[in-house]
C-alpha cells in the first residue's frame, strides 16, 4: 500500500494566497502559504471525493456538496470572526490566528466515506473527531512542528477559552458554515441562517464567547434553523434509513470477509474488512490506509456486491445503488419490539430468510436536540454588562423547549413486505 503521506507539499515561489469562488459567500481567500499547502496535501485533497450529506442526496438530488467545500467555507468564517473580534479590541496574535484557521480548516479531516455509517461497520467504536486528531499529528509532524498550537487548541488544552469556543461550542464556526451551506445545496430554505450577521454580534468578555444582546433574534434564528435542519434533512428518514441500509451492507461484507469470501473491493477498503481496527491499532499504516477511502470506493464495491452470490449482500446493495430503498415507519416506542417481530415474520416468509432477519427488518431512534443545556452555553451579553444563558435572554417561550431532546422511533423493512402487510 503506498504511503500518500509520503508526498511531500515541494515549497516553490508560485503565489499561494489564492482566492476561490463559492456559491455561498462569494470569494474564500487563503490567507498563509502553509494553508494552501495544508489544502494541496493528499490528506485533505481526499475530501473532495467524500459528501458532506452521505447518502442525503438520495432524498435532496441538490447535496453533492462535499466535505471540501465545507472546510474551505469553515475557514473563511473564522476569518470573518477574527476580523469582528480584533476591530472590537480582542488581541488576538499572528500565531493564534493561523492556528484558529488551520484547526477549523482541518476538523472534519477524519471523516471517512458515509462517516456515520462507517463508524458503526467497518471501523470500530472510533469517532471521526478522533481520527481527524490523528490526522493532525501526523501533518504536524511532516510539516515540523507548525501545527502545535492548533492543535493545542483543537483538543481544547489552550488556556483561552474562546479560541477553543470559535473551533467548537453550540455557535461555532463550523455550525455556521454547514447550515446555511446544507441549506442552499438541499434546497431546504428553512435552514439559511445569516451567519455573516450573527459574526459581527460576537464579542470576547471574561475570556469566553458571548453574543450581543441587539444579536439575540439571529441567534433565537440559528437555534430554530439547526432544529428545522435537523428534522427535514440530517435526520429524514429515508436518509437515515438508507445509512442504516448501508451499514448493513458494511457490516455483510465484513463477516463474509473474514469468514474467507474474496469479495471484489479496493484495497484500502480490502484492509478495513479482513481487519477488526479498533482505536489502539491506528498506527501510520491503519491511517494511511483510512487516507486513501473515499466514497468511489463504497459505490465501486455496491455496484460489483449487487451482483453476489450472498442473497443479504446482493439485495442490500441493490437497494442502494437503484434506490430501492426499504420503507420506513415511525412508530411509538412501545410498539417498536411488536411491530418489529410482526414485520420479521411477514420477511422471513416473503424473502425466505432465517437467520439473516436483521439484515432486513430493523429499527432504531433519532433524537433532535437544538440547544444543550448540559454543553457549554451560548451566552447573550446584555447591555448592562451581564452574561446570560440564550433562554434566560430570549422572550421567546418557545425557544425553551428546543433544549428538550425529542425520540423518534422507527422500523426499516423491504417495500415488498410493506405490500404484504
Amino acid at each position: 500500500m503506498p504511503d500518500i503521506s509520503a508526498t511531500k507539499i515541494v515549497l516553490t515561489s508560485a503565489n499561494k494566497l489564492k482566492i476561490l469562488n463559492d456559491p455561498i459567500y462569494g470569494f474564500i481567500t487563503i490567507p498563509a502559504t502553509l494553508l494552501y499547502d495544508l489544502i494541496q496535501h493528499p490528506y485533505f485533497q481526499r475530501l473532495r471525493r467524500i459528501k458532506q450529506m452521505g447518502l442525503s442526496s438520495l432524498v435532496y438530488p441538490g447535496a453533492e456538496h462535499t466535505r471540501f467545500h465545507h472546510a474551505l467555507g469553515c475557514m473563511h468564517m473564522m476569518q470573518k470572526a477574527v476580523q469582528v473580534l480584533r476591530f472590537k479590541n480582542v488581541e488576538i496574535s499572528k500565531e493564534e490566528e493561523e492556528a484558529l484557521y488551520i484547526a477549523i480548516l482541518l476538523h472534519d479531516i477524519g471523516h471517512g466515506p458515509f462517516s456515520h455509517a462507517m463508524e458503526h461497520s467497518i471501523v470500530e467504536n472510533i469517532h471521526h473527531e478522533e481520527i481527524s486528531l490523528l490526522f493532525m499529528e501526523a501533518l504536524n509532524e511532516e510539516f515540523e512542528g507548525k501545527l502545535s498550537l492548533a492543535i493545542k487548541i483543537f483538543k481544547g488544552n489552550y488556556p483561552r477559552k474562546f479560541l477553543i469556543q470559535l473551533i467548537s461550542s453550540q455557535m461555532d464556526m463550523d455550525r455556521m458554515d454547514y447550515l446555511k451551506r446544507d441549506s442552499f445545496y438541499s434546497g431546504v430554505a428553512e435552514g439559511n441562517i445569516n451567519s455573516e450577521r450573527l459574526v459581527q454580534m460576537i464579542n470576547v468578555h471574561n475570556d469566553v464567547l458571548v453574543v450581543e444582546e441587539k444579536g439575540i433574534y439571529s441567534v433565537e434564528k440559528f437555534l430554530v434553523a439547526r432544529r428545522l435542519m435537523y428534522w427535514q434533512c440530517y435526520l429524514h428518514k429515508t436518509s437515515v434509513g438508507a445509512e442504516l441500509l448501508l451499514s448493513k451492507i458494511l457490516k455483510r461484507a465484513k463477516q463474509l470477509t473474514l469468514q474467507g469470501v474474496d469479495l471484489p473491493a479496493s484495497n484500502a477498503l480490502k484492509f478495513f474488512l479482513e481487519n477488526n481496527v479498533l482505536k489502539a491499532d491506528f498506527n501510520k499504516e491503519v491511517l494511511n490506509n483510512f487516507a486513501l477511502l473515499d466514497d468511489a470506493d463504497i459505490y465501486t464495491a455496491l455496484k460489483n456486491w449487487q451482483f453476489h452470490t450472498d442473497k443479504v449482500l446482493s439485495y442490500l446493495s441493490n437497494a442502494i445503488v437503484n434506490r430501492k430503498l426499504f420503507h420506513v415507519q415511525l412508530v411509538s416506542k412501545d410498539d417498536l419490539p411488536s411491530k418489529l417481530s410482526y414485520y420479521q415474520s411477514l420477511c422471513k416468509e416473503e424473502l425466505e430468510v432465517n437467520e439473516e432477519l436483521d439484515y432486513f427488518v430493523f429499527g432504531d431512534k433519532l433524537k433532535n436536540q437544538a440547544y444543550d443545556l448540559k454543553a457549554d452555553p451560548i451566552r447573550i451579553f446584555t447591555k448592562n454588562k451581564e452574561i446570560i444563558d440564550v433562554l434566560e435572554a430570549s422572550d421567546q417561550y418557545n425557544l425553551k423547549a428546543l433544549s428538550e431532546p425529542v425520540y423518534k422511533y422507527f422500523i426499516c423493512y423491504p417495500k415488498s413486505i410493506h405490500k404484504v402487510g
